[in-house]
């Protein structure tokens, strides 16, 4: 097997639009080799517990209502060219994604993180859920199979802050800058929503030279 290390946050879309074109890459060569593990990268590490409005945040981060107007057009029209459905207009709070990130490390655990992945993308792009509230996490992790009550604890928990802080920001110090970005193999940084074709290649060029 190799290790696919995916440093990722549930609020990227770009995120999303990768895990969609690998996933697409995995589902047609289901004898791939990788064995996919998620690690915390947020986008916004400084976001107050509470998160923030999401129009006052986009339009801090990309210089105003233009900016991020332009941004989000680039995004959302990739993903419906990739057949993606999002809801751009039904998310009304940009969250901290700490809490989300310990429940990916503690599905991580239990071996469901792929489907709490999932969960998380669709409550954020396609509910507009607020995936900073810990009740939602709480129903994500419930629907995803693992025990709500003991991660709605865990939640109320200081219980694996350090860990997700500090691989966050082991990251950034190995140069991981920008999400998503893709270890293969402990060695390869594929950084970006890199094309379902190239995620095809990279799995026939593993599996030839293990054979």
């Amino acid at each position: 097997m190799t290790k696919l290390e995916i440093f990722s946050d549930p609020i990227c879309p770009w995120c999303l639009i990768g895990k969609t074109r690998l996933d697409r890459a995995l589902a047609s060569q289901p004898d791939h080799p990788f064995q996919i593990a998620w690690y915390p990268f947020q986008l916004n590490p400084d976001m107050p517990p509470g998160g923030m409005d999401r129009r006052a945040y986009l339009e801090s981060k990309f210089g105003g209502r233009d900016g991020a107007l332009r941004v989000y057009g680039q995004i959302a029209a990739t993903a419906e060219a990739e057949g993606i459905e999002v809801d751009f207009a039904a998310i009304q709070r940009t969250p901290n994604t700490l809490n989300a990130h310990r429940l990916i490390h503690w599905a991580g655990i239990e071996g469901h993180q792929n489907a709490v992945v999932d969960a998380l993308f669709a409550a954020y792009f396609q509910q507009g859920r607020d995936i900073g509230d810990i009740e939602v996490l709480g129903d994500i992790a419930d629907a995803a199979g693992l025990d709500a009550a003991v991660i709605l604890k865990l939640l109320k928990s200081d219980v694996d802050v350090n860990v997700i802080r500090e691989g966050d920001d082991a990251a950034r110090k190995m140069g991981i800058n920008a999400a998503p970005t893709f270890i293969v193999g402990g060695a390869h940084a594929v950084p970006g929503a890199q094309p379902t074709e190239l995620w095809q290649k990279v799995i026939s060029e593993l599996t030839a030279a293990a054979s």
